[in-house]
């Protein structure tokens, strides 16, 4: 393959994950205004409650559009890694969004559990079919998407095909039996869900943020890995993180077992990052030292 197909390629998974969110976006905001509309025609608190999530999802999306366009600007003066945290930014403040929501869907859905209120049966079969499929055309288009920001707009609109689907199957037992309760129930379980799952994406989110070791590395592994190499007789200093949950990176020192030249080491250090490119860490700063320098940093923590 060619350097500039490669470059080529690349140009387009850059913009790809932009162009998904932004359709998503459109996709999300003219059916949360058509579900406000549906949701007071047919009195279903569980189709309003799932307006405001849907509604908070809109907004979510903007600003994952915008981070994520943020986020492919290159390093300057005032971020070093560059701007890829930025995505993540608009992860978290998507799931805030998220946890305001499902607080307000509770609020409202709870008393009615209480006090039920007849709906248009109809009415909310058709909109959940509407629902399923609009939502479900947006996951298709996200699915693929490797980046967090990406990864957490997918959760929710997900989020929102479950939730239409048990809209769908709660319309039909409502159509044939007179159980008015489960609506309310339905926005209840909805709220439940989605906050489960915002939990699950906040501790990953702050898992980066405080720089904790990427779930899917063993500091124990990487440090075997090195010092298989013939060449390396210790390694110490080692600290892994992630930018944003797919960019990882490393910084260590590596102890020699002899002096070598820097031709020696130029090959050493290019057999490092490629036994480290396996281990999915795609960034990483290498000091070596000789096997009887002193490290300040050595016993460090």
């Amino acid at each position: 393959m060619s350097q500039e197909h490669h470059n080529h390629t690349g140009h387009q998974h850059n913009h790809a994950d932009v162009k998904n969110i932004k359709v998503a976006f459109f996709l999300n905001l003219g059916f949360t205004i058509l579900e406000i509309a549906g949701g007071i025609f047919t009195n279903s608190i569980a189709i309003l409650s799932d307006a405001v999530h849907d509604l908070g999802d809109s907004l979510s999306l903007g600003l994952a559009w915008y981070f994520q366009k943020v986020a492919k600007r290159s390093s300057d003066n005032s971020y070093s890694y560059g701007y890829k945290r930025f995505s993540l930014l608009g992860a978290v403040i998507n799931s805030i969004v998220l946890v305001v929501g499902s607080v307000f869907i509770l609020s409202e859905a709870i008393p009615r559990i209480f006090n039920p209120e007849h709906t248009n049966v109809k009415g909310m079969f058709i909109l959940a079919i509407i629902g399923v499929l609009v939502n479900g055309a947006a996951v298709l288009r996200l699915k693929k998407g490797d980046t967090m920001n990406e990864k957490v707009v997918s959760l929710h609109l997900l989020e929102d095909v479950l939730g239409w689907v048990a809209i769908l199957v709660g319309s039909v037992v409502m159509y044939f039996f007179e159980v008015p309760v489960l609506d309310p129930l339905m926005s209840v379980g909805i709220a439940f869900f989605v906050l489960y799952n915002v939990y699950k994406n906040i501790k990953l989110s702050l898992r980066i943020i405080l720089q904790g070791i990427p779930q899917e590395i063993e500091m124990s592994e990487i440090t075997d890995e090195l010092q298989k190499i013939s060449e390396i007789e210790s390694v110490h200093d080692l600290h892994i993180w992630s930018i944003d949950g797919n960019y990882n990176v490393m910084t260590v020192h590596v102890v020699l077992k002899q002096t070598a030249d820097m031709d020696k080491i130029s090959m050493l250090k290019a057999k490092i990052r490629e036994s480290l490119a396996l281990k999915n860490i795609q960034h990483s700063t290498i000091e070596f030292e000789n096997i009887d320098e002193k490290c300040m940093y050595e016993k460090c923590c």
